[in-house]
């Protein structure tokens, strides 16, 4: 998972993409922002113009966004982009939505991000609207507060018949597990220590037993800081001592080939069906080749 603000151009999301197709990675995912929340503006690729480039020229991998705000990406356009790139790719987006929270890019760009309350409202508008849209196959309509459709149908459709699986990201146990259990078929915890995240884990169950649904509905995912060094040297090179133990502390997932194979290991015992790495350096092609011949391997 890389942040697609923070200096992502044209090559490097091609390196990027012909990286995980070519290494073996289960995909390929990205954050959906204009910039930063402060410092300089850098390269900030669109993410939906990169993802109809990324389902042309791979074959295999799954991508999506991690994930993309309702506060700035209406969801009637959000699901006509997801049928189209879905059915373009094969049927390998996973499509990631969010409140939404960076005030600097609302603020520069036009946007009302709102307060909490608002956030969230309009985030399950627009999951209603998403999902309705994705998934029905005649026209159909819902009258939000945010966002309505009226005998709305898209074509063409993703050529999976409950569209593309639908991703809410986030740990709230109040706003967004609920969300999750009512509207997502994926769970993607941010930067969550494996206790933490268990203990998410064990609400959302008790939500979506409450809803009807199974736990095994909703597949449970990690996004958190990805780092490797084939030693404590090469790791200190690439970052500071310091900021690589509070990652650490945060669940990320960082070490030498053989101690992040016992950390996934750990994380998959504890309920976590993936993991995104968060790969903040765009450039690190050599990590990411470390992982994939020391680390996939072991996985498998």
């Amino acid at each position: 998972m890389i942040e697609g603000q923070d200096g992502l151009s044209w090559p490097r999301w091609q390196r990027l993409a012909r990286a995980a197709e070519d290494l073996g990675y289960y995909g390929l995912f990205r954050s959906d922002h204009f910039s930063n929340a402060d410092g300089d503006y850098k390269d900030a690729l669109e993410a939906w113009v990169s993802f109809a480039w990324l389902a042309s020229n791979t074959r295999r991998i799954s991508f999506g966004p991690l994930v993309s705000p309702a506060s700035f990406r209406n969801p009637s356009i959000l699901a006509w982009q997801a049928s189209g790139i879905d059915s373009l790719s094969g049927g390998r987006l996973r499509l990631g939505l969010g409140a939404g929270w960076n005030e600097r890019e609302h603020r520069s760009f036009g946007f009302d991000l709102g307060d909490l309350d608002t956030r969230f409202a309009r985030l399950e508008d627009a999951l209603n609207v998403v999902k309705t849209l994705t998934r029905s196959p005649e026209p159909v309509s819902y009258e939000g507060e945010h966002f309505s459709i009226r005998d709305a149908y898209l074509q063409p459709r993703s050529p999976r018949s409950d569209g593309p699986p639908i991703v809410i990201g986030g740990n709230g146990p109040r706003r967004t597990l609920p969300l999750v259990a009512q509207y997502a078929d994926e769970w993607n915890a941010v930067s969550l220590p494996l206790a933490d995240f268990q203990d998410r884990g064990a609400r959302l169950d008790a939500l979506l037993a409450d809803g009807g649904r199974e736990p095994s509905s909703v597949k449970r995912t990690l996004m958190t800081r990805g780092l490797i060094g084939r030693d404590e040297a090469t790791l200190n090179a690439k970052d500071s001592a310091e900021r690589i133990a509070t990652y650490r502390a945060r669940g990320a997932v960082i070490g030498t080939p053989n101690e992040i194979v016992d950390q996934l290991g750990r994380y998959a015992e504890g309920g976590i069906q993936g993991v995104q790495l968060q790969w903040l350096d765009l450039d690190d092609l050599s990590g990411l080749e470390l992982i994939a011949s020391d680390v996939l391997p072991q996985l498998r």
